[in-house]
């Protein structure tokens, strides 16, 4: 694999991934865990909350999940589906302020087999995307380019968030 130098990952290669260090499920640790800035939590709803990608697929890669630790979309009750997919729209709002995206990849992986990393606790994945992006590095090279740091992505889809509805 050819390497490309990003040292700000050297948290990550260092252990200090913002993983849970049990086995936990990675989002009921991030929801509990009390530091919303460590856990890359940008928004919490009264059902649901909205995180950065720890391993994102491109610079803005939120993921919405319910507080419940449910596995399929037939487990959630109505207040929780509705939340779930109002915050994805806030989401959208907030990166196409944040980050002026051409597109999204949205969607849930269901089960291990369709992709799912962790596949007890449902989540939606909302993955902005760019004309002439580099999605297809992983594919070619083994590497994924990620030119900003999380933090500061952090910072700007919060700032972006929408008033409210």
């Amino acid at each position: 694999m050819e390497q490309l130098w990003a040292p700000w990952r050297l948290e990550y290669v260092a252990g200090a991934s913002g993983q849970p260090t049990d086995d936990r499920c990675i989002f009921c640790a991030k929801q509990e865990d009390g530091d919303d800035d460590r856990s890359l939590i940008v928004r919490r709803g009264e059902r649901c909350f909205v995180l950065l990608n720890l391993y994102p697929y491109s610079n803005g890669h939120l993921m919405v999940a319910p507080y419940r630790h449910v596995a399929a979309p037939g487990a959630l009750d109505a207040a929780e589906r509705a939340e779930l997919w109002e915050l994805l729209a806030q989401s959208i709002t907030a990166l196409d302020e944040a980050m002026a995206p051409h597109g999204y990849n949205s969607g849930l992986n269901l089960g291990r087999v369709a992709g799912a990393g962790v596949e007890g606790h449902i989540h939606l994945h909302v993955v902005p995307r760019w004309n002439g992006d580099t999605n297809f590095m992983p594919v070619l090279a083994d590497v994924k380019v990620m030119p900003e740091h999380l933090s500061r992505t952090l910072e700007r889809v919060r700032d972006a968030w929408p008033a409210a509805r």
